[in-house]
C-alpha cells in the first residue's frame, strides 16, 4: 500500500487554497485602492511637505476632494440599467 499520495493530495489541496485565498486578497486591495488611491496619494504628499517645512492646504485640499469623490462613488448604486452602449457601428 502506497501510504504517501494522500498527503502529497492534501498538500496540493492547502497550497492551492492558499493561493485562492491570497488572489481575494489581492483584488480587494485593487478594489480598495481603485477608490482611495488618489486620497492616499495626496496625503502622502502632504506629509512629505510639512515635513520639508512648506504649506501642505493644497495637498490637504486635493486630499478631501478625493475622499469625497471617493465617497460619491462608493455610495452610487450601479447595475445593468445604468449601462448604455455607446459603440456606434
Amino acid at each position: 500500500m502506497n501510504t504517501l499520495k494522500p498527503k502529497n493530495e492534501q498538500r496540493g489541496q492547502g497550497m492551492t487554497e492558499y493561493i485562492v485565498i491570497v488572489a481575494l486578497i489581492a483584488v480587494a486591495a485593487i478594489a480598495v485602492y481603485q477608490f482611495f488611491g488618489q486620497t492616499i496619494r495626496s496625503q502622502t504628499a502632504g506629509i512629505a511637505k510639512e515635513v520639508a517645512g512648506q504649506s501642505a492646504s493644497t495637498a490637504i485640499s486635493n486630499a478631501q476632494t478625493s475622499a469625497s469623490s471617493a465617497e460619491t462613488e462608493g455610495t452610487t448604486k450601479k447595475g445593468l440599467d445604468k449601462y448604455t452602449n455607446d459603440n456606434s457601428r
